[in-house]
């Protein structure tokens, strides 16, 4: 009986024990590579976005842009007038033609709106899905939001929107413009604060806002693609590769931080003209010739942009950093305060 009763409970373990690691077996299929379950959700929503944003890019293009292009070229023969008549080479009404140029200024924001919304969307829609893709490769790991670092990336886009929104100056290039501003300083800033995904995400964040809000409507897309890329490469290089946000001395974080602005500042020197210069020409019907000037100006603001966010951010950061880590505030990249 006894003999019965060991073996009815071996052959239940065995069972037990059989059952146990199909459990796990079938578990581990649900999880990815990375440890997490695997989630379509957000895939499925970037493609759906960036379908519809695709579709409604093209049909603004080719109705309300093309008006606003039109109203470009009227804009420009008004100026013209202008320069004319004030310098005494033709005679007009001055104040008639401004009203007419600020008439025109304004339809042709108006028209310019709905395909750079679009555009923003398009690439808004691309990061969505890279990000679907990588939450089904490496899978989801469910956690607590890390409300210091949200509300950090809020205020910093905040600041980014106010540098470029309210501390620029313009520069006027026939229908388009460029302008010296402060928003940089604060995208690099978020970068070393928070990290570079979610300092270039508050940067890029903040400033396509202060694209959208101004006359700078049509480069929020470049703007939302350029800050991003600002704010990971800013992040790779402090944190990623030099551990930043760990205790060292003061002369190796002053090191890190002064390069990994460089960084940061030294691909947008290149990137913005370059980007910039594509993306007018063929996104935005720009003429070469335009687009070349622009180009070319847009190299000499990016450059003191840069050399400005550089000493601007390495100075906040330095100052920041002791202050927010006495208050507890410090936001620590690896789990080390």
């Amino acid at each position: 009986m006894s003999e019965n009763m060991e073996l009815h409970q071996t052959e239940n373990g065995n069972v037990q024990e059989t059952g146990s690691r199909q459990g796990a077996g079938s578990a581990q299929k649900t999880k990815s590579a990375g440890g997490g379950k695997r989630s379509y959700m957000l895939l499925i929503v970037g493609i759906v976005l960036l379908a519809a944003s695709i579709i409604f890019s093209a049909y603004q293009y080719r109705n309300d842009y093309r008006e606003s292009v039109e109203y470009g070229a009227q804009i420009s023969e008004v100026k013209e007038e202008i320069k004319a008549v004030e310098a005494g080479e033709a005679a007009g009404d001055l104040e008639a033609l401004n009203s007419r140029l600020e008439w025109l200024s304004g339809q042709k924001a108006a028209k310019e709106k709905p395909y750079a919304y679009g555009l923003t969307f398009v690439f808004f829609s691309v990061l969505l899905t890279g990000k679907g893709i990588y939450n089904l490769a490496r899978g989801v790991r469910t956690a607590k939001p890390d409300m210091k670092r949200l509300a950090q990336a809020g205020l910093l886009a905040a600041l980014c929107y106010i540098g470029f929104a309210f501390f620029k100056i313009d520069i006027p290039v026939g229908t388009e413009k460029t302008a010296f501003h402060f928003g940089n300083v604060f995208c690099v800033l978020a970068a070393l604060l928070i990290g570079g995904f979610w300092g270039g995400l508050a940067g890029a964040v903040g400033m396509t806002v202060g694209d959208l809000t101004t006359a700078y409507v049509t480069s929020a897309p470049k703007t939302f693609l350029l800050k991003l890329l600002i704010g990971l490469i800013v992040g790779l290089v402090a944190h990623g590769i030099f551990k930043l946000s760990r205790s060292h001395d003061k002369k190796y974080i002053f090191g890190v931080t002064l390069f990994a602005s460089i960084c940061g500042m030294g691909f947008n020197i290149v990137a913005d003209p370059v980007v910039g210069y594509f993306y007018k020409m063929y996104l935005l019907g720009v003429p070469q010739d335009l687009a070349k000037a622009l180009a070319k100006i847009s190299a000499v603001t990016t450059s003191v942009n840069a050399v400005v966010a550089v000493i601007a951010a390495t100075i906040f950061y330095l100052a920041l950093r002791p202050a927010l880590r006495k208050a507890g505030l410090f936001v620590s990249m690896d789990g080390q305060q």
